[in-house]
């Protein structure tokens, strides 16, 4: 209990000067009251004098900044229900995931802590705790990182910190644990025609051909692909207009997963593409193929029906299935290849849909077309990603050229 001095200041326990709004309590703890500028009342406690006067320094380095005062009672996940109710412009796919990775991530453990609370080291010491009990791989990490990094931004922005926690710290993890995002691999020329030429002639996947000979002859993301339409193309002119995708989530309020059209993440996604004469013709295949089986398309999403790309049920084509096809194609193919013999066979190497993406993309840089064509043609909003792409293809030709001249080098000066 503070104790009263003749000049009227009250003193603690151990005769020392307390300042207005502090006191100390029978049982030693200080606190200290004051009104923030709403008018309320608002306390904090310690259990040292030295202590006190460190909380109310920030304080009042708070009040002086702007920051409001509510926020020290705030946890992350207030906050982050916060942003879920604010956030605006994202696909419901992508919110949802956002969702489900938070919830099951950071929810149970830091999430619980008061934003005012968490510094960097709390997030360096999750941040370690996700990448070596967990074991996440660096891409969910990654995920989990930008909601993070979105949610204390608002909370800056808002006046409720005064920096963010998580700047620079998936920077930092990367380089402690020597993460590494791998490159995406393109085929080769003899690997892609190895693929194609497997396709085409083998009886018991050439129902495959023409979605894989799409995929790789256009460039599209799976969703774009499996979501094309008999309408979205011109077989007359040659032309494939993209102007949306087909997503497969967890909605809110539903059991199970099911499949929905969004439009093109931005402006730029919303394009056409030329076909080339095999792309042509594997439209034609599959139309075909259609015909010849009596199958047609018995799905309606959205609003959207005559999918091009369709199971033997007529519903649209799960990237799931289209990505276990590819193994069963990579396993036989490699076992027939190296069945016939011989030295050094081509065999396929493990891929996924998107590998034909990043093959059709290599093909481009390869032939030397102009950069923002090739932006165009896939639908980057940033040409940084062309450029990257662009950079690391160009990279790998000039080593080879290189390589073949030090090759001519050596036949002219040791003939």
């Amino acid at each position: 209990m503070a104790i009263k001095a003749k000049h009227g200041r009250r003193l603690d326990k151990d005769r020392l000067t307390l300042r207005k709004g502090e006191t100390q309590r029978k049982n030693g703890m200080y606190d200290y009251r004051w009104t923030s500028s709403d008018g309320k009342r608002h306390s904090i406690y310690a259990s040292t004098l030295e202590e006190l006067r460190k909380k109310e320094e920030e304080i009042l380095q708070d009040q002086h900044d702007g920051i409001k005062v509510e926020v020290r009672q705030m946890a992350l996940n207030d906050m982050f229900e916060l942003w879920c109710d604010l956030k605006r412009g994202l696909k419901d796919n992508t919110f949802q995931n956002y969702k489900y990775m938070y919830n099951m991530f950071v929810r149970p453990q830091i999430g619980r802590m008061k934003i005012s609370a968490i510094k960097k080291l709390d997030i360096k010491r999750f941040y370690n705790t996700l990448a070596d009990e967990k074991v996440l791989t660096i891409a969910t990490i990654d995920n989990i990182h930008t909601i993070l990094h979105q949610v204390f931004d608002m909370a800056v922005d808002d006046s409720y910190l005064r920096k963010n926690p998580t700047d620079n710290m998936l920077k930092e993890l990367k380089q402690s644990h020597n993460f590494e995002v791998e490159k995406r691999k393109a085929f080769t020329l003899p690997e892609q025609n190895l693929f194609l030429d497997f396709l085409k002639r083998n009886p018991q996947y050439q129902h495959w051909y023409p979605v894989f000979a799409v995929m790789l002859g256009t460039g599209m993301r799976v969703g774009e692909a499996t979501g094309l339409r008999w309408c979205d193309i011109d077989l007359e002119e040659g032309i494939i207009h993209v102007n949306h995708t087909l997503v497969y989530y967890h909605k809110e309020g539903q059991t199970g997963c099911s499949f929905a059209v969004n439009t093109p993440k931005t402006k730029a996604g919303e394009r056409t593409i030329p076909m080339m004469d095999f792309v042509k013709e594997a439209f034609l295949l599959e139309k075909q193929y259609q015909q010849e089986i009596n199958l047609y398309c018995q799905a309606t999403v959205d609003g959207y029906t005559d999918f091009i790309f369709i199971n033997r049920f007529g519903n649209v084509q799960h990237h799931g299935t289209l990505n276990k096809a590819i193994q069963r194609i990579i396993r036989d193919c490699n076992d027939e290849v190296l069945l016939k013999g011989g030295k050094s066979p081509v065999l396929l190497p493990k891929f996924s849909c998107h590998s034909l993406r990043h093959t059709f993309t290599t093909r481009l840089c390869e032939s030397g077309m102009n950069v923002k064509v090739i932006q165009d043609v896939l639908g980057h909003a940033d040409i940084s990603t062309t450029m990257n792409i662009y950079v690391d293809v160009t990279k790998d030709m000039k080593q080879k050229e290189f390589n073949a001249l030090g090759e001519y080098f050596d036949k002219i000066a040791f003939p």
